[in-house]
């Protein structure tokens, strides 16, 4: 027993005996195989499409300076007409003169088309702003002119008006009868004055015959005076050129209703039916 105990004793002993040589090539085994499975692993992570994580700083892109865009001027087109403006309001006259009779104005903001020039190219001939077929002479002191000027033709003046046409217009006026108007058995017809001359008009004479009675009225008056019935009356002092007022004729007291009606009415450029006067004479049946 003793012999068999002490030969297990040794077999025993030898088991537990370290071989270093088998210990070394084991743990290079072993770390072996630790670096195949890292590597397997990160061949297997790739195939199946996971990444690995970076940090990613992205890059600021630099600046650049705006450009400066430059403007273009605009294109101003040339008239294929001549025109003129002035700076200044300039009469308009029948001539390229003073001693022209005036005829319209070209008034600051206007332009007109020109026609012609006269010999010493002052004066221009334009289309008249105050008219719609009419034409001009306008002096060119304050004038701009714009278009093809230089193919415009010069125009021999017309011959300029006498001395005394120039100097002494002559009154006019047209007379219309618009009603009879009538108040507390009192009639009379009213007529509508309109001063068609340059003479203002500052007296009247009206004179109205019934030529169905025979009965003549009379009515002598400074200024232009309008009954409105038994309403208002009013007086206008003068009838200045291209003025319209109302004139109320002396009063019948009947009704002249379908009567023939001669009616005579002078109109004076001073008080008292005196200094230049122009009549109008027509028949009216109310």
């Amino acid at each position: 027993m003793i012999l068999l105990l002490t030969s297990l004793a040794c077999s025993v002993s030898g088991l537990f005996t370290p071989d270093t040589n088998a210990v070394n090539t084991s743990v290079a085994q072993t770390m072996a195989a630790m670096s195949t499975q890292n590597t397997l692993q990160t061949s297997s992570s790739t195939s199946l499409g996971v990444i690995p994580t970076s940090t990613f700083t992205p890059e600021i892109p630099s600046l650049t300076s705006t450009q400066t865009l430059t403007a273009t001027l605009g294109f101003t087109p040339t008239p294929l007409v001549p025109l003129i403006s002035v700076s200044v309001d300039t009469n308009c006259r029948s001539g390229p003169g003073k001693v022209y009779d005036l005829e319209g104005a070209l008034l600051v903001g206007e332009i007109a088309e020109i026609f012609g020039r006269d010999p010493t190219n002052n004066y221009w001939y334009i289309r008249n702003p105050d008219s719609d077929s009419g034409s001009c002479w306008v002096w060119g002191k304050y004038a701009t002119l714009t278009g093809p000027i230089s193919l415009l033709p010069a125009y021999t003046p017309p011959p300029t008006p006498t001395a005394t046409a120039t100097s002494t217009p002559t009154p006019a006026f047209d007379t219309d009868f618009t009603n009879l108007d009538s108040c507390d058995g009192s009639w009379w017809g009213e007529f509508k004055m309109k001063n068609t001359g340059l003479i203002p008009f500052k007296s009247v004479d009206i004179s109205v015959k019934d030529k169905f009675t025979d009965i003549m009225l009379l009515n002598l008056a400074d200024g232009i005076t309008n009954m409105d019935g038994c309403l208002t009356k009013t007086t206008e002092d003068v009838l200045g050129p291209g003025d319209t007022y109302l004139l109320s004729g002396p009063a019948f007291n009947y009704n002249p209703t379908g009567h023939n009606l001669l009616v005579t009415i002078t109109l004076c450029s001073d008080t008292g039916q005196k200094g230049m006067c122009e009549t109008n004479k027509f028949e009216v049946v109310p």
